[in-house]
């Protein structure tokens, strides 16, 4: 958006301002810190710890199933490794990533000085690693981890669990709160501290897709939380939501937890639309192909995600009405979603294009995530999901929406905006090494997922028929690869917030256009103490 130019005055306000910039020092800076920035740091180096962490159970996931029979684990512990691995990427990892690209960017790109709720903003924060301490300590508890699932279906949740279950649902309530005040704080901020002259149709669209996401975050999340609790009552209370014997249903545990998880995935995707639309227009050097449309195909995509949570469900033996309606309703979400596509290739039509890394990402991004949603598209289809469910066809087609979609966004908006916040470059050529390795590497981990899985290999298992030996083989190797090349790019954000490297310009790319690139490099502590006016 072209039309977003600062007055002279506040640049120069800004310059002045950064010469006696006032930080706190020392570790109370971070305990307290009201500040947005420090804020989006602390939740974007939590999510990377997380990442190692889920990373880590990944790898020992993968190591069992080098080869057939049981190598390392018995087959309780390694349930345990599924389930916790599954909760730490989605709500450790993913999601305080994006929360924390919201607190860094956000006020920045829409001209406010601060997030509107900045006390808050910290205790969403701080009660994060509480919240995981909690769920990774119940690994060392009587009975081991939770064992039923990142899903935790009744009644494996509820009847035959170990008692860890009330810490692991005290933790989910936990990370629920934080995102629901990180939710509010983005909404507050995004409605009340737009800079004068900041219009609806003037917001970039990172911002758009995070004030969507916020509104699905405050409607799910209290969905999630009557879930989890109605576990803890069935299995310490006496209760019987989801116990056949005492008249309760367990396919009704399905029906409220796919309620909530089926708009947690958009969750997990919409700001990564949103980083994407950032990042190609300034690489391929021309504005945003159909901005309007892409508003509207994301609040189209949120609005969808709420009727078609039953799609996880085709072989409960629903009705076959019931089974038409969320077949056509899934195949409906396809349509703003190849819309968004649509966009994006045609803003990189004709365009002087550049790969720099953050665009060679957001490219993968796109060609992967495509996939994904291909495959989405066929386990929409009811008598073919029949083949398809709890098989590995069905881990391959998740994994190419959350890694090579969401863990790929984020990772491109971090090499995007990372020379505005440590004010250096990336080293080009390490960042090229870190997206070849992890490109070559996730295609070998979770493409052959897709065979494996139509040949009917079960997922969530530790052991498998001879047969899948060598693809198992294969895609291991690929997840250790895959997982090792990570240690690359934490390298990189290392030595950027080191100061290692050339100095980035306040513009750090030529096509950059947006309020973010009009304050210096790096953002001083405090920055728009005048709202600057967009034109």
């Amino acid at each position: 958006m072209s039309r977003e130019n600062i007055s002279s005055h506040q640049q120069h306000a800004d310059h002045s301002h950064d010469s006696h910039d006032h930080k706190p020092r020392g570790i109370s800076r971070w305990l307290f810190t009201t500040n947005h920035k420090d804020i989006g740091t602390l939740y974007l180096l939590f999510s990377l710890l997380m990442l190692f962490t889920g990373g880590i159970l990944a790898m020992m996931i993968r190591a069992e199933l080098f080869q057939p029979g049981l190598q390392f684990v018995d087959p309780h512990f390694f349930n345990q490794l599924t389930t916790v691995h599954g909760l730490v990427m989605v709500f450790g990892a993913v999601m305080p990533a994006f929360v924390g690209l919201a607190n860094w960017m956000i006020p920045l790109m829409i001209g406010a000085p601060d997030m509107a709720l900045p006390r808050m903003n910290n205790w969403s924060f701080w009660i994060l690693p509480f919240a995981f301490t909690i769920l990774l300590s119940t690994f060392f508890m009587e009975g081991g981890a939770p064992a039923a699932g990142w899903t935790f279906y009744a009644p494996l949740s509820t009847t035959y669990s170990s008692d860890s279950t009330a810490f692991f649902v005290f933790s989910v309530h936990l990370m629920g709160i934080s995102s629901i005040m990180g939710a509010m704080n983005v909404i507050v901020t995004i409605f009340n501290l737009r800079a004068p002259g900041m219009t609806w149709m003037k917001l970039p669209l990172f911002v758009w897709t995070w004030l969507i996401t916020a509104f699905l975050l405050i409607a799910v999340m209290p969905v999630l939380a009557g879930v989890v609790t109605m576990v803890l009552t069935d299995k310490y209370f006496g209760t019987s939501f989801f116990d056949a014997a005492g008249g309760g249903d367990p396919v009704m545990f399905q029906h409220i937890f796919w309620f909530f998880g089926h708009p947690e995935v958009y969750i997990m995707i919409l700001p990564a639309f949103g980083i994407v639309s950032s990042i190609i227009p300034t690489f391929a050097r021309k504005p945003l192909f159909g901005y309007e449309s892409m508003v509207i195909a994301t609040a189209s995509i949120a609005l969808l995600s709420f009727i078609v949570w039953a799609h996880h469900m085709f072989t409960t033996g629903m009705p076959v009405a019931a089974e038409l309606f969320f077949m056509y309703a899934t195949m409906l979400i396809a349509v703003p979603t190849g819309v968004k596509v649509f966009n994006w290739v045609a803003t990189m039509w004709r365009g002087a294009m550049t790969f720099e890394v953050p665009m060679m990402f957001a490219l993968a991004f796109i060609v992967l995530f495509t996939i994904g949603g291909l495959s989405g598209l066929m386990l929409a289809i009811v008598p073919a999901d029949f083949q398809y469910h709890d098989t590995y066809f069905v881990v391959a087609h998740f994994h190419y929406v959350l890694v090579t979609g969401a863990v790929f966004g984020i990772i491109s908006g971090v090499y995007y905006w990372i020379p505005k916040w440590t004010g250096v470059m990336y080293s080009e050529k390490i960042g090229q090494l870190h997206f070849w390795c992890s490109i070559i590497s996730v295609n070998m981990l979770f493409f052959p997922m897709h065979f494996v899985g139509l040949a009917g290999m079960p997922r969530r298992i530790p052991d498998y028929a001879l047969q899948f030996a060598d693809m198992n083989a294969f895609i291991s190797i690929g997840g250790f690869l895959f997982g090792l090349s990570q240690l690359i790019f934490v390298w990189m954000v290392v030595r950027c917030m080191r100061g290692k490297g050339e100095k980035a310009t306040d513009r750090v790319w030529e096509g950059a256009q947006g309020l973010e690139w009009e304050v210096p490099s790096p953002a001083p502590y405090h920055t728009f103490q005048t709202p600057p006016q967009v034109k």
